[in-house]
């Protein structure tokens, strides 16, 4: 990773992409994770959606899911969590190497720690969010619709989310927010981010090229896993 002379604990890679498809975007996700140990830092990335699609928890019935959504593609995704729709949202994820801080975490510690990083970014717009402080779920399967514990609110409705998994390689956090009807942009928001975690946790950011490995193990989970009907319709 060369000799860069900050510590490898305050230098995080980022990575920030346009639209890709949806089953690609879940095949990174999990290469990401896969690479973990490999990458040696955590890492920030910021995607969007080729065209209008839902994704769905590992552990959710396809069938029940295709039900709540008239979206299309469906696309299971590595994390567990519930239906998100992924028309207009702004979506990200994380990904920390096993032994990582963050991987040391309770999966409840975790997920109040990034919607607390999500809050930090709202207010550096000028955005009043809260952390929900219970659950208030309405429809199960759906993630926005209600809330759970540390979702994030905006006045009184949850515009954040996310899902985990966890393995020996590493964490990886996806995240989606849908944004409150102020005219902000995506890009103001993912820059807010940055500087939050700088502000925060003293991060340094450095620009992660995507390598040939890491490409190709994409690619591979995408034609073998997300991009195929039985994977998504497995259960």
């Amino acid at each position: 990773m060369g000799t860069d002379p900050r510590p490898a604990d305050t230098l995080w890679l980022l990575l920030r992409q346009g639209g890709n498809d949806a089953d690609y975007n879940m095949a990174l996700d999990e290469a990401l994770l896969e690479s973990a140990p490999d990458l040696g830092r955590p890492v920030l990335r910021f995607y969007a959606w080729r065209q209008a699609a839902a994704t769905f928890g590992y552990a959710q019935r396809h069938a029940d899911i295709e039900r709540l959504t008239r979206l299309r593609p469906l696309v299971r995704r590595p994390t567990g969590g519930g239906l998100v729709p992924h028309d207009a949202d702004w979506t990200y994820s994380l990904v920390f190497p096993a032994g990582h801080f963050w991987h040391r975490l309770k999966a409840v510690e975790s997920y109040q720690r990034v919607h607390q990083w999500v809050c930090a970014a709202f207010a550096r717009l000028n955005v009043p969010t809260a952390l929900s402080p219970n659950s208030q779920k309405e429809i199960p399967g759906q993630c926005f619709v209600g809330a759970e514990k540390d979702d994030v609110l905006w006045e009184g409705r949850k515009i954040a989310g996310a899902a985990q998994r966890r393995t020996r390689r590493g964490l990886l956090v996806q995240g989606s927010v849908q944004p409150p009807p102020l005219g902000l942009e995506r890009g103001s928001w993912e820059s807010a981010m940055c500087e939050a975690a700088r502000g925060t946790f003293g991060i340094e950011w450095q620009p992660l090229e995507i390598q040939l490995p890491l490409r190709n193990l994409a690619e591979e989970l995408r034609a073998a896993k997300y991009a195929q009907a039985a994977y998504n319709q497995k259960r």
